[in-house]
C-alpha cells in the first residue's frame, strides 16, 4: 500500500482549548513545498465590516515555534535547561 503524501496540504480544527478571546479560533497544520507549520485562524468578529474577511489566518514554522516555546520556558525559569544534558539512568 502506497503512503499519502501530504505535501501542501493541510487541515484545522476547531480550538476546544480556547479561553481568551486574543487565542485562535481554529488551529491546525499545513505542509508548503515538504516543511511543516502550525496553523491558527481566527473568525471574523460579528461586529466587523461584512466585507472583511471570513477568517484571518497565523501560519508559524514547527521548527521555529518549538524553538520559541523552550526559550520562553527557559526565560520563564520553567524548565533548568543544564538538567537534560545530565545521564539518564535508563
Amino acid at each position: 500500500m502506497s503512503q499519502y503524501d501530504n505535501t501542501n496540504r493541510g487541515q484545522i480544527w476547531p480550538n476546544d482549548r480556547k479561553e481568551k478571546e486574543t487565542q485562535p479560533d481554529y488551529k491546525g497544520s499545513i505542509n508548503v513545498d515538504g516543511k511543516d507549520y502550525w496553523l491558527s485562524a481566527w473568525k471574523r468578529k460579528p461586529d466587523a465590516n461584512p466585507k472583511a474577511p471570513v477568517l484571518s489566518f497565523s501560519v508559524q514554522a514547527k521548527d521555529e515555534a518549538h524553538e520559541q516555546g523552550m526559550a520562553q520556558a527557559k526565560a520563564a525559569g520553567d524548565v533548568d535547561f543544564d538538567d537534560l544534558d545530565s545521564d539518564l539512568p535508563f
